[in-house]
């Protein structure tokens, strides 16, 4: 009885029989994103630099009866990504989703102080890491068509009044551009590509943060409306953020691409 109960529920999840490759799949977005395609059918492949987190995610995923593997890599060295896309296909013999989550804030400086090493580190894992998880997955995503979700932000789009994050922000609208050439560029093989720009969102990346005290020689004194996020008064969530994921990567969406959606609360309209 219980068998029959399951079959149409497992016959109706949006990402059956797909297979998806999430970077920085190890916390935040890239965690909340994997588990919430598993639990949709996915078959998913998690990729970070943290071997302790990427197992967690996978044993949790495989505990509520899903799918999973991981690969540890730098998306910043080809040589790495290229093979971890090769073993991501291999796994399950498909790729159809590749959700380029993975990302840093870097060092927060002016211009002036930052260092061309720092600049640099930002430029390689935000965008160069980007364009080698695409560059890398576009072979086998051309055999069945699929989805690309990249994770940009709504600064260097919407915002540009958070001092110091000029490397970051040249990163993320970067990745919007990117995104709009490959949408383009990939539609005749029926792969869409677009990109989510998250607000202030609950997660771990400040630890991959560095404030510098010249931060605040630059900093211009900005007063913003009670309320610095307007839907909900709070920042939103990783689990907010793998809903939109989850509809980027099904059926639902298959006439979007190209596309830039922001979810943020409605906080880019307060701080653009």
């Amino acid at each position: 009885m219980t068998l029959m109960n399951n079959q149409p529920q497992q016959a109706n999840k949006r990402l059956k029989d797909r297979v998806a490759l999430v970077t920085g799949g190890g916390s935040g977005i890239g965690r909340a994103a994997a588990i919430r395609m598993a639990e949709q059918g996915a078959k998913v492949v998690i990729l970070g630099r943290d071997k302790e987190e990427l197992l967690e995610v996978e044993k949790h995923i495989k505990d509520q009866g899903g799918e999973a593997c991981s690969l540890k890599a730098d998306i910043s060295i080809p040589e790495q990504m290229e093979k971890s896309l090769k073993d991501a296909a291999d796994k399950w013999g498909r790729l159809d989703i590749v959700f380029a989550n993975a990302g840093i804030n870097g060092v927060l400086t002016s211009i002036e102080a930052m260092e061309v090493k720092e600049w640099q580190q930002v430029v390689d894992i935000n965008l160069k890491g980007t364009f080698l998880t695409v560059k890398y997955a576009i072979p086998y995503l051309k055999e069945n068509g699929g989805s690309i979700i990249i994770t940009s932000s709504i600064n260097g789009n919407r915002v540009f009044s958070n001092f110091g994050f000029s490397a970051y922000s040249t990163t993320k609208a970067g990745q919007v551009a990117f995104m709009k050439m490959a949408a383009l560029e990939l539609a005749k093989f029926k792969i869409r590509v677009n990109a989510i720009c998250p607000g202030a969102i609950s997660t771990n990346i400040d630890e991959n943060t560095k404030r510098k005290p010249e931060v605040e020689e630059i900093r211009i004194p900005i007063e913003f409306p009670e309320g610095d996020q307007p839907l909900k008064q709070a920042s939103g969530s990783s689990e907010q953020v793998a809903d939109l994921v989850l509809f980027l990567a099904s059926n639902e969406s298959s006439h979007i691409t190209g596309t830039e959606i922001y979810i943020d609360g409605a906080e880019s309209l307060l701080h653009g």
